[in-house]
């Protein structure tokens, strides 16, 4: 178990890149093949190279577990064809919504999902079907885009610092994990724009410092340093 720092794009807000997983990580096609190299050391599970709608904002738009994904209706065919080589997945592309940033809409582990609270009925159902788990309203800090205010795995949860304490208790009962509170890259609020991870490694923005790095490595029980390791 380890904790990493890393760029894209000459970004440190890796987490609008990639979405990671217990059993896969789904990268954009342009990354370059050193970054790759060490994702692929780091988390030793599948690599699944894709665009999303022809965007390389992958972890934005999608949302994933173990069990499935789900995707934007402007996903590409070919997309679809590239994330059906992993094996007992499920994949659904939510064709009657007109939401695309499913990836900041839906914080979701292999236990649960919290998902805005403006979502319909019929697409929960979708979500929970599709993810293998139980779905809820949820908000962080007061604020609808829950997978962008958090990160969760199946260990913990690193989310935004100003939740409430009913928003708290609602993220630990539906995900079955603790939960805790912090930021990344250098003081930002919005952690899934800038971690990445699962219950073995984490991977954060490259300004993400000391103190944080300790607060993710205690929230999501991965080891790390001050220094974590950059590109």
């Amino acid at each position: 178990m380890a904790l990493f720092l890393l760029d894209a794009f000459g970004s440190a807000s890796i987490g609008v890149f990639m979405r990671a997983t217990e059993r896969f990580l789904i990268i954009p096609n342009p990354l370059p093949e050193p970054t790759i190299k060490k994702l692929e050391k780091w988390f030793e599970t599948k690599i699944i190279r894709t665009n999303i709608g022809g965007s390389v904002l992958v972890g934005s738009l999608i949302c994933a577990n173990s069990n499935g994904i789900i995707l934007p209706h402007t996903v590409w065919d070919e997309e679809i064809e590239a994330l059906k080589t992993l094996r007992d997945v499920n994949i659904t592309v939510m064709e009657g919504s007109r939401r695309t940033a499913f990836g900041n809409l839906i914080l979701a582990n292999d236990h649960g999902a919290i998902v805005d609270p403006r979502m319909k009925r019929e697409e929960i159902k979708i979500i929970s079907d599709t993810l293998g788990v139980e779905v809820a309203h949820g908000e962080i800090a007061g604020l609808p885009y829950v997978g962008s205010l958090a990160v969760a795995t199946n260990k913990g949860v690193l989310a935004h610092p100003l939740i409430k304490p009913e928003e708290e208790k609602l993220l630990g009962e539906i995900l079955k994990v603790p939960v805790s509170v912090g930021t990344v890259n250098c003081g930002i609020p919005y952690i899934g724009t800038g971690l990445i991870g699962n219950s073995r490694v984490a991977v954060a923005g490259s300004l993400t410092t000391g103190p944080e790095i300790f607060m993710i490595s205690q929230a999501l029980k991965v080891a790390g340093d001050e220094r974590g390791q950059s590109l």
